[in-house]
């Protein structure tokens, strides 16, 4: 009941994240718009976080879930009638909407549950469990394109896991009710301005009001943490675009998807190991040098002849580095939310990231629409050497660890 749904909605999202831009440009998107379409999922998050964290504060964990499930069901329902761009895009808007409602619940159950001393594995786990999903997802609609040779049996699909997601969650037992608040530790530094966020006064304040009291903490660490959102979305969106570009079919691209997240999974438990036992620092870093490294070189690989073979290579790499800081943000996140209610601190912390997991796909969209893509791709590692500068200079210490 802790990992399972979280396993399912990522199982169906993963399966068509890798088909929106060929979805996009059957319905007259050209590759800049596509990009566009493809970055409705991580827009809709970024709107989704503020009223989840209200919506989860409000009516709990559990029904918070059940209510995103039903409206991600009900976007997934509108996919196989999407004729135009605008219908797609919408569709994809409102899964992104939901899944930050959906996220944030969890999120939050895991941040008041969780102690401290094991809190970055328990949460590597969870962020394992969405990236197996979106590991496995590529390679089931890379299998019934196979067999089917349309979109539409991938759409059903991630009906299918949807409303598994849903009856999961309304059925089965509630966590929340099972297990006691773990422990929690004040996490202070430069980054925080000198606040000690769990045990804070103020912890019932409200969205808006814990962004305003906590905006020091939120400007310098969310500067910090949408960077690597930024990356990890524009992964997301530049690698199937990326193949388009290089003329490789669907079912190639979503395997080579695949292969990524692949790698990408198998780290994810080293990850929360590195952080429980050497800091937070120790895993972010080596994390965004080499993915920023990874887009500036497959920048100027789009001329080559073995354009492809470079595509698979840095697409392996970009999987392996964001396994390497898996659960990061979670860990990072939970390290600071208030003890009482965590909610309303972790809907304004996963704004600030999803802020950085919007605006990537949609620099490189705009770029690319007045660029060439290679450019487009390189300010992607651009915008990741800032951000490892931004976590060196910011990241809290605890007991001289990051």
């Amino acid at each position: 009941m802790i990992y399972g749904p979280t396993l399912l909605f990522a199982l169906g999202q993963g399966a068509l994240i890798p088909l929106i831009p060929t979805m996009a440009t059957r319905a007259g998107a050209d590759l800049a718009t596509s990009g566009l379409v493809a970055s409705a999922l991580v827009v809709g998050q970024l709107c989704g976080n503020i009223p989840a964290g209200w919506l989860v504060a409000r009516v709990g964990e559990r029904m918070a879930m059940v209510v995103s499930g039903f409206l991600a069901l009900a976007g997934a329902l509108m996919l196989p009638f999407a004729s135009n761009v605008g219908v797609l895009a919408l569709a994809i808007f409102i899964n992104g909407f939901c899944a930050a409602a959906f996220g944030l619940a969890r999120h939050s159950f895991m941040a008041t549950h969780v102690p401290f001393h094991f809190r970055a594995r328990a949460l590597a786990l969870l962020g394992g469990s969405y990236r197996f999903g979106m590991f496995l997802g590529p390679f089931v609609g890379a299998l019934l394109l196979g067999a089917s040779g349309h979109e539409s049996a991938v759409i059903w699909f991630l009906i299918a896991c949807l409303a598994a997601t849903v009856l999961l969650v309304w059925f089965g037992p509630d966590p929340e009710r099972e297990f006691e608040a773990g422990a929690r530790e004040p996490v202070t530094g430069e980054a925080t301005a000198g606040v000690s966020l769990p045990d804070t006064p103020g912890a019932k304040d409200g969205v808006f009001s814990t962004m305003i009291r906590f905006r020091a903490v939120l400007a310098r660490l969310g500067l910090a943490a949408s960077t690597l959102s930024a990356l990890r979305a524009a992964r997301q969106v530049v690698l199937p675009i990326w193949g388009v570009a290089i003329g490789l079919d669907a079912q190639t691209i979503s395997l080579v998807v695949g292969i990524s997240g692949a790698l990408d999974f198998a780290l994810f438990y080293a990850s929360g190991q590195v952080m429980d036992r050497f800091g937070r620092l120790w895993a972010v870093v080596p994390s965004m040098l080499i993915m920023s490294v990874a887009f500036l070189t497959l920048s100027l690989t789009g001329g080559l002849d073995s354009a492809a073979v470079w595509f698979v290579t840095l697409a392996a790499a970009i999987g392996v580095a964001n396994g390497l800081s898996s659960g990061l943000l979670l860990t990072l996140g939970a390290d600071l939310a208030p003890k009482q209610n965590p909610a309303p601190f972790l809907g304004s912390w996963r704004t600030l990231t999803s802020a950085g997991a919007a605006a990537a796909p949609l620099l490189f969209s705009g770029m690319a629409a007045v660029a060439p893509i290679g450019v487009a791709t390189a300010a992607m590692g651009v915008i990741g050497l800032f951000g490892t500068w931004a976590f060196l200079r910011w990241m809290p210490r605890k007991g001289g660890r990051g």
